[in-house]
């Protein structure tokens, strides 16, 4: 077997791909620091039961498991730092007020998110914990924009959806665990077939009302308008509409719809959920929404929004850039060419030193202009 061979949708990173998600890390958290969010680092490994909350049965598949060889228990590699911020604003922090809580850290997949993905994510978001109201789900999704726009992703479409509907239908009807699993990967995979054939034994006013829910996607005043029409009037279907029209009327972006049969994050999502959508991307370049039950698992339930992203991803829809060129220098015991090469540095160019014995070769070395000595000064000249 070749041993330099990595495991199925694992990559490395080469310098240039290296350097600009560290780039992008560094904007978007410092954009996150003067928006008030503060930084978290959670770790890489938990116990299980720490990381597969809130009965989710894809994020027990998606999750890799092992034995603590100290403990016995079993541990987890976190595929996703939502629920551990959650633990730490509940469980460590535990502020009354609003607390703003950014992060940027790997995730691990079993098994690859989406087309082109990798199992190994580099996961970055906000989260927004102690407020319920309409305006921190407004601020989470403009922080969310923000942060694409500074990092060169234009052209974004967003769309906003509620997983108060279908919790709604479901509670209404008295629908059991079971058939509530099957309806949630029906509606998720906008299957109608299948759809049609679960919702048979229920009154007509849920039947007809769950086989609508694949169908009401699309601009927001359509889908508003015709979900209103379709939909029951019970009071969480109206104050979920009402939420999603107020907050949809307040943002600035490219292109915005509605997508009622947008479950994703169903298991431990309470309200408005989103996703950014490009057109350099088959997936969602970002995801988020309100999970103000998630706490609970730690004892402290509060009241949540957030987003996440995937460097890596956001990486791909990026313009190649050029690398600027450096400055080769000569290896010499001199005090005034060491002040000139921290003077360059210092002002933010490289400075590659020749070690004695190396070979050049000009197609490695990055560098158009040496530093050369000339009448007893050091001085930058084109190669």
């Amino acid at each position: 077997m070749q041993n330099w061979l990595l495991p199925e949708y694992i990559q490395d990173m080469l310098p240039d791909e290296a350097w600009r998600v560290e780039q992008l890390r560094a904007q978007l958290l410092d954009l996150m620091r003067k928006s008030g969010y503060q930084l978290v680092s959670p770790p890489l490994l938990e116990y299980a039961e720490s990381l597969l909350i809130g009965d989710s049965p894809d994020m027990d598949l998606r999750t890799f498991k092992l034995v603590d060889q100290l403990s016995g228990r079993t541990l987890a590699l976190r595929a996703d730092i939502t629920p551990q911020v959650a633990r730490i604003d509940a469980h460590l922090l535990n502020r009354q007020g609003v607390a703003r809580l950014c992060y940027a850290g790997s995730v691990l997949h079993t098994q690859p998110a989406g087309l082109n993905r990798t199992r190994e994510l580099l996961q970055i978001g906000a989260e927004l914990y102690g407020h319920a109201g309409l305006e921190s789900d407004l601020e989470i999704q403009q922080l969310m924009l923000q942060a694409l726009a500074l990092i060169g992703v234009t052209d974004v479409h967003l769309d906003l959806g509620h997983v108060g509907v279908f919790r709604a239908l479901v509670n209404h009807a008295g629908i059991d665990k079971a058939l509530e699993a099957e309806l949630f990967a029906a509606l998720q995979s906008k299957d109608s077939t299948t759809l049609q054939g679960l919702v048979q034994s229920l009154d007509e006013v849920f039947r007809l009302a769950l086989l609508v829910l694949p169908t009401l996607y699309g601009g927001c005043a359509e889908v508003l308008a015709r979900a209103r029409r379709e939909l029951p009037d019970f009071p969480e279907i109206i104050a979920a509409l009402d939420s999603l029209q107020a907050v949809s009327s307040q943002l600035q972006v490219a292109s915005i719809g509605i997508d009622l049969a947008d479950l994703r994050g169903y298991h431990y999502h309470s309200g408005m959920v989103f996703a950014a959508y490009h057109a350099g991307s088959h997936d969602a370049i970002a995801l988020g929404g309100r999970y103000d039950d998630l706490g609970k698992s730690f004892g402290r339930g509060r009241a949540a929004t957030g987003f996440s992203m995937d460097l890596r991803q956001l990486y791909r829809l990026l313009p190649t850039r050029a690398e600027l060129p450096g400055i080769r220098a000569p290896y010499l015991d001199d005090v005034a060419l060491a002040a000139v090469i921290v003077e360059l540095r210092a002002a933010g160019e490289m400075v590659i030193v020749d070690l004695p014995g190396s070979v050049d070769f000009p197609a490695e070395s990055q560098c158009n202009r040496s530093l050369v000595l000339r009448d007893g000064v050091w001085q930058v000249i084109a190669i």
